[in-house]
């Protein structure tokens, strides 16, 4: 009978310890790229289809982009989130400071604006965490919109 128990013991201990060492090579993989996250060119159209969607429908911002044109926006839209996620492209559009002057965008416009895209992501199934990685380096542009 103790041969059988220690025999479990045994087992049980080089489960754990396998448990233990692929959580530890897990740890050390690099990140996956935010591009790639996001699915790249067609998952950052995706979003962007939807985020313009949740834009035409959010009253608090729709008079924002009232003079938009669409077509163009999104075009941009999608460049900038590549360019801005490490994917292949280089941003070609106006700066931001340049796109929002005489705007008056207003913060509280600003994270209505950030619940939309966000909204777009969950609608798109982005993984929150990647969700976050992409939030993050937008809200580094933050100033760059407000202009007031």
């Amino acid at each position: 009978m103790s041969m059988i128990r220690n025999f479990s013991l045994g087992k049980g201990l080089c489960a754990l310890t396998l448990v233990m060492l692929l959580n530890a090579c897990s740890g050390t993989q690099h990140p996956e790229n935010l591009y790639s996250a996001l699915g790249g060119e067609a998952g950052i159209a995706t979003i962007t289809d939807y985020f313009i969607v949740e834009i035409a429908n959010d009253e608090r911002v729709i008079a924002y982009f009232e003079d938009t044109n669409v077509e163009r926006f999104r075009y941009f839209f999608i460049e900038h989130v590549c360019m801005l996620s490490d994917g292949p492209c280089e941003y070609t559009g106006d700066s931001l400071v340049d796109t929002h002057v005489g705007m008056n965008v207003t913060g509280a416009a600003f994270n209505a604006i950030v619940e939309d895209l966000m909204a777009a992501m969950n609608k798109a199934d982005i993984a929150i965490g990647t969700q976050n990685r992409l939030l993050a380096r937008m809200a580094e542009l933050r100033e760059q919109v407000i202009q007031l």
